[in-house]
C-alpha cells in the first residue's frame, strides 16, 4: 500500500493559485461626463429625412422614428425605423476613454455593411462629429470616407448631416434628418 501523497492530491492554498481561480475582476470602470454626454440622446423621436438622389433630381423625404436608451452608463443603443417604407436600424454610441474619442456602430436592413465610428464633440458641447468609411451609395464596390455630424439645436431638437468625400476632396451632403423628441 502506497502511503505517500502527491502534492497534486492537495488543495493549493497560495493567494495567486487563489486568484487564478477566481473569474477575471477588478476595479469596475465608471462611467464618465464623455458617456453622460450620451444621455442627451435618450428618448422617443420623430424624424424628418432629406436625401438629395443626385444633380437635377427632386430630394427624397420621408418620416419615420427612433428610441434611443442607455446601456450600463456607459453606452447609447437607438433603434430606429422609416415610416415609410420597410427599413430598420441600430445604432451604438460610447466613449473609449483609452482612444479619448466617441466610438459606435451602424448595422440596417438594407445593407451587410458594418459600420463603425469614431469622433469627437466639439467645445460647445452641441455638435458630435464621426467620421468613418465605407460603401459609395453610388458605386458600393467603391469605398469613400463619411463625416457624420450631429448638432443639438436643443434638448429637444438634433439635425444630422451625412456628407461623402468625392473624387476631388469636397464633402458633399448626402442625408439631414431633423429629430423632434415626442412629448
Amino acid at each position: 500500500m502506497n502511503t505517500t501523497t502527491s502534492t497534486t492530491d492537495k488543495p493549493h492554498s497560495s493567494k495567486s493559485d487563489a486568484a487564478a481561480e477566481q473569474p477575471c475582476s477588478g476595479p469596475m470602470a465608471q462611467p464618465t461626463r464623455e458617456h453622460a454626454w450620451l444621455e442627451r440622446f435618450v428618448g422617443a423621436w420623430e424624424l424628418e429625412l432629406d436625401m438629395p438622389m443626385g444633380p437635377g433630381k427632386p430630394t427624397m423625404k420621408t418620416r419615420g422614428s427612433e428610441q434611443a436608451r442607455m446601456l450600463g452608463g456607459f453606452w447609447l443603443v437607438s433603434e430606429g425605423q422609416n415610416n415609410d417604407f420597410p427599413f430598420r436600424c441600430m445604432l451604438t454610441l460610447g466613449y473609449d476613454s483609452r482612444k479619448l474619442k466617441y466610438v459606435g456602430s451602424w448595422i440596417d436592413t438594407m445593407t451587410n455593411y458594418l459600420w463603425r465610428y469614431e469622433g469627437s464633440v466639439d467645445p460647445s458641447g452641441r455638435i458630435l462629429t464621426l467620421e468613418t468609411q465605407g460603401p459609395s451609395p453610388m458605386a458600393p464596390d467603391h469605398f469613400t470616407k463619411f463625416r457624420e455630424v450631429t448638432e443639438f439645436l436643443s434638448d429637444d431638437h438634433r439635425v444630422f448631416t451625412s456628407s461623402m468625400l468625392d473624387e476631388e476632396g469636397n464633402w458633399q451632403p448626402c442625408l439631414t434628418i431633423h429629430f423632434h423628441r415626442k412629448r
